[in-house]
């Protein structure tokens, strides 16, 4: 099949002027089958630990934050009459605005363009993820439960259930961890210990940064329960990135960064300041130079290009 391809373009690379942008725009005008490929949604797009705090705000929920190459979004989750609405508060939640529409039935149509079925991926064990560019990149999705987490985590489950059969989930069974194209974590009002009983489990829990070595959480944290740990920027480190950062504060940081780099888990600092943007830049040089994993961001735009 390939030849017969490379046949049918000859003519286009011969014709016009004999130069590259001439056979470029040939080929373009042509809408020549050489020049697209069934995984190309997220071409050139590269992956960055960026998180996309609140991504149900923006314009376009989810594909936003792809088009940057943010691998990782938030959404928050009401459980009302046993559906799953997305918003900040119940001021924002509109009937059509459910978690599945905004983010599960997305994913299911990315996912299935980043992994076509024909007859070069008969085989294939692995799903590809959301990036083109990094197809082993898994994308997280933080699920902030903000009503009742007992009740709302089996509906959330079932929820997911789309992607679970499609082998798109990052899931822990039989003492194995197998990363896939989403690994999905709960935070806000999500119950630790109906998530620890979860098996399989391929619903994980966000730590707390600040409390990794706290003894009274009766809970050994790695990534097989916590990928994830996070923290407020305000309440563990509190510099306003104006000045130098005192040296409480820096150790806090590395501190924190510490405990989670320890066990394997990837830290996050959220609610970091966004105003003065020289405060906001020297807040991000300073988290990333100290090793922390994801750059929690509501500009995305301004997190990608940093």
């Amino acid at each position: 099949m390939l030849h017969l391809l490379l046949a049918s373009a000859l003519p286009l690379l011969a014709a016009g002027k004999a130069t590259i942008d001439a056979q470029i725009a040939a080929l373009e005008a042509a809408n020549s089958p050489l020049l697209a490929y069934p995984s190309q949604l997220t071409q050139n797009i590269v992956p960055k630990p960026i998180h996309s705090h609140n991504d149900y705000w923006r314009d376009v929920p989810l594909l936003e934050a792809l088009s940057f190459g943010v691998a990782s979004v938030e959404a928050d989750v009401f459980l009302i009459n046993g559906t799953l609405f997305v918003g900040h508060e119940e001021a924002a939640l509109t009937p059509n605005r459910t978690l599945d529409l905004l983010y599960i039935q997305p994913l299911l149509k990315v996912l299935g363009e980043q992994n076509p079925q024909n007859v070069f991926t008969v085989g294939q064990t692995t799903p590809n993820g959301v990036f083109d560019t990094s197809s082993g990149t898994p994308l997280q999705l933080l699920i902030d439960i903000k009503t009742d987490g007992v009740e709302a985590l089996p509906v959330i489950l079932q929820a997911f259930d789309p992607l679970r059969k499609a082998g798109y989930l990052t899931t822990f069974a039989n003492g194995t961890l197998t990363e896939s194209a989403v690994t999905v974590v709960g935070t806000g009002n999500s119950p630790l210990e109906q998530v620890k009983a979860l098996e399989p489990r391929d619903y994980f829990f966000d730590a707390p940064l600040t409390q990794l070595t706290d003894p009274s959480l009766n809970t050994t944290w790695d990534p097989t329960l916590a990928p994830i740990a996070s923290t407020d920027y305000e309440s563990a480190v509190g510099w306003s990135g104006i000045g130098t950062i005192p040296a409480d504060a820096l150790s806090n940081i590395t501190r924190f960064v510490a405990d989670a780099d320890a066990r394997g888990i990837k830290s996050r600092f959220w609610d970091t300041p966004g105003w003065p943007i020289r405060a906001r830049t020297a807040v991000w040089q300073t988290l990333l130079e100290n090793g922390a994993f994801w750059l929690n961001a509501d500009d995305l735009e301004a997190a990608a290009n940093f």
